[in-house]
């Protein structure tokens, strides 16, 4: 990669403006677009490998109610998890590359998603099962027709979450002879040009807003305005009724 940089008597501000807006750093196959690109597969790879794990586990879970302890063990021990040392103990005992940083990945996104969507099933209201195979729906029915729908803002949340862990953490797989936008970082800091540094920093704060702003979409248009009632009803009644209860006290 080409690491056209200013001096480093310039302003941090500075450098790092200088280092985005010079073109040389755009271009070529190690340019920071095909970076940004490499680092959105990365992502996508990461987060389509964990919800396929992490969704039908917590649906499962979720509606029947079996193994749930198991799940939030697991959820809360995978959170304690060292992404690094993970990384660094795949690495050892498998090879450097793609492999290595989405297993490492997975363990950091598959928690908050088997988490929020058996959270999220939990969520529906045992009355609207009750009527839904009251009026003759089978089991696969009222996940498919009446739960998921329901536990959607949950689910969503969850997948959100992941996402920005993974885009903040895939950074380390520039450590597994990867290229992505973790390249710049520690190429920067091998050269101690903190300006090609923050240029990375810059460029996954940037891709991470904008995947967030992609799911903020999804949750407002995707969801069904009466389960966003719900919820949004729901978190309005809490707060009065925390309210009266510090009147009371009062």
């Amino acid at each position: 990669m080409i690491l056209a940089a200013p001096g480093p008597t310039d302003p941090l501000p500075t450098q790092i403006w200088d280092y985005l807006s010079d073109g040389e750093n755009w271009s070529g196959p190690g340019g920071l677009g095909n970076l940004i690109l490499n680092h959105v597969e990365q992502t996508g790879l990461a987060l389509l490998l964990s919800a396929l794990v992490a969704l039908p586990l917590g649906l499962y879970i979720g509606h029947t109610n079996r193994f749930s302890f198991l799940a939030i063990n697991l959820g809360n021990l995978a959170r304690a998890f060292p992404t690094v040392g993970v990384l660094v103990l795949v690495l050892a005992l498998t090879s450097i590359g793609l492999f290595p940083l989405v297993v490492a990945l997975m363990l950091l996104a598959v928690p908050p998603i088997l988490s929020s969507t058996y959270a999220g099933m939990r969520a529906v209201d045992p009355a609207t099962r009750d009527a839904a195979q009251g009026v003759g729906m089978s089991r696969a029915e009222i996940v498919r027709q009446v739960e998921i729908p329901m536990a959607l803002p949950l689910i969503l949340s969850g997948l959100r979450s992941a996402t920005l862990q993974i885009v903040a953490t895939a950074t380390i797989g520039a450590k597994a002879g990867l290229e992505n936008l973790g390249t710049p970082m520690f190429d920067g800091q091998a050269i101690r040009d903190f300006g090609i540094v923050g240029g990375g920093a810059v460029l996954v704060t940037l891709l991470a807003l904008s995947l967030d702003s992609v799911f903020a979409m999804l949750q407002r248009y995707a969801v069904s305005p009466g389960v966003t009632h719900r919820f949004s009803h729901g978190r309005r009644a809490a707060s009065v009724g925390s309210a009266g209860a510090a009147v009371g006290v009062q």
